[in-house]
């Protein structure tokens, strides 16, 4: 699973780099202050947990505790329920979508508090 971590945290990464630099180019002039800063929320979040997931699979490589797998599962889909709904919902505006993303926001706060009780037991 260390492997698998680090290189989805390596994608996440390069990912959280292409869409900040497409929400400060590409939609700065294409959609409302308000859904340009639901973009930058979204894109803040995807990159953190890029790196929580490289963190996680360094910790992997060094602890080999089984914990680390369900941070590392818990921190790639709070990605992509938090940072995907809000990036949907700032581009097509469609409001609804913003229903997904505190089931993301649970996500990301379990893959902390996974990574916090595998490193409490080990």
């Amino acid at each position: 699973m260390a492997q698998i971590s680090l290189l989805l945290g390596a994608i996440l990464g390069f990912l959280a780099v292409l869409f900040g630099a497409f929400g400060a180019h590409g939609l700065r002039t294409r959609i409302s202050p308000e859904m340009l800063s639901v973009w930058k929320t979204a894109t803040e979040y995807h990159f953190y947990h890029a790196l929580a997931l490289l963190l996680v699979g360094i910790l992997a490589r060094e602890l080999r505790a089984g914990g680390l797998d369900t941070a590392s599962t818990l921190f790639f889909a709070g990605v992509l329920l938090f940072s995907g709904s809000l990036y949907l919902m700032a581009i097509t505006g469609i409001r609804w979508l913003g229903a997904i993303t505190p089931i993301g926001g649970l996500l990301l706060l379990g893959g902390w508090a996974s990574l916090a009780w595998t490193v409490w037991r080990h």
